[in-house]
């Protein structure tokens, strides 16, 4: 996207630079503005570098003004032949195209030129505006010039004229740009404002611990008493169901160790004799 802009900050010359194209009269800068001159009729400047696109625009400041015609332009050839030219007459401001050198009003603004006013021109497809300290004044739809990418100004050659800070760009289709003519200061913040604060939902991740810390233990005091059992229980012993079976012994079979007693049945002896040890364990026979 192509640019031009110039503030005319330099000196006092009849020499305006590389940057313009004096197509016709005699233009100068006096005290860093713009002067048309004082010869009389109308002439022409434009801007030597041309836009990239048809679609673009363009505008200045009126520093010094009288009831003239001057204006911007844009869309325009390299001698204003074609294009769209916003001028002010001293008493409104129009819209024209200018086709073949022939100049046809498109709209008009009633509203006389007033010192410190911004211009401006812009073209973007068939649809054509003019703006006044950049609020839109006019606008209409015109297919009639759908070419042309040089910008400039056209005014009459009036010592009383002045004009400053001249600005030309291509416009991306679509969107219109304005002039912003005001600039906001920033406010302080007053007074307070508490907002209640939500349950947290973050979740933290342990840490690993880190270093080390040594303590000396001390000696366990605590000692713990027996208890003595509490509550009683009882239960029913039943009877042994066990049965023992009587073995029988074999007569003669056992021997026997210590002193040997013989029993004796029968009358009418008495019932024990001890006598001499014998054999076997026990026998039964006749009365001694």
């Amino acid at each position: 996207m192509a640019s031009f802009s110039d503030d005319f900050n330099r000196p006092n010359t009849t020499d305006l630079g590389a940057g313009w194209v004096e197509v016709s009269g005699d233009w100068s800068i006096i005290s860093n503005q713009l002067s048309p001159g004082a010869a009389g009729g109308t002439i022409i400047l434009r801007a030597a570098g041309a836009m990239d696109s048809s679609d673009h625009s363009a505008q200045f400041t009126i520093a010094a003004t009288t009831a003239a015609s001057q204006g911007v332009w844009c869309r325009g050839n390299s001698n204003i032949s074609s294009g769209y030219l916003w001028r002010n007459d001293g008493s409104s401001w129009d819209l024209f195209r200018v086709l073949g050198g022939s100049f046809t009003s498109l709209g008009s603004y009633a509203a006389a030129v007033a010192p410190g006013d911004v211009a401006k021109v812009q073209a973007v497809g068939s649809t054509i505006k003019g703006f006044v300290n950049g609020v839109e004044r006019v606008s209409v739809t015109d297919t009639d010039v759908t070419t042309g990418t040089n910008v400039g100004i056209r005014s009459e050659s009036v010592g009383a004229l002045r004009f400053d800070d001249f600005t030309a760009a291509d416009i991306t289709v679509g969107t219109t740009l304005g002039t912003a003519v005001t600039v906001a200061t920033v406010q302080p913040l007053t007074g307070t404002k508490t907002a209640q604060l939500s349950p947290a939902i973050a979740a933290h991740t342990t840490q690993p611990a880190t270093g080390s810390k040594v303590g000396a233990l001390g000696v366990v005091a605590a000692s713990e008493a027996a208890e003595p059992l509490a509550g009683a229980k009882t239960a029913s012993i039943t009877l042994g169901q066990a049965d023992e079976q009587a073995q029988l012994l074999a007569v003669g079979t056992v021997p026997l160790s210590g002193p040997d007693i013989d029993v004796i049945v029968g009358a009418p002896r008495s019932p024990w004799t001890t006598g001499a040890a014998r054999g076997a364990g026990w026998e039964v026979g006749a009365a001694c």
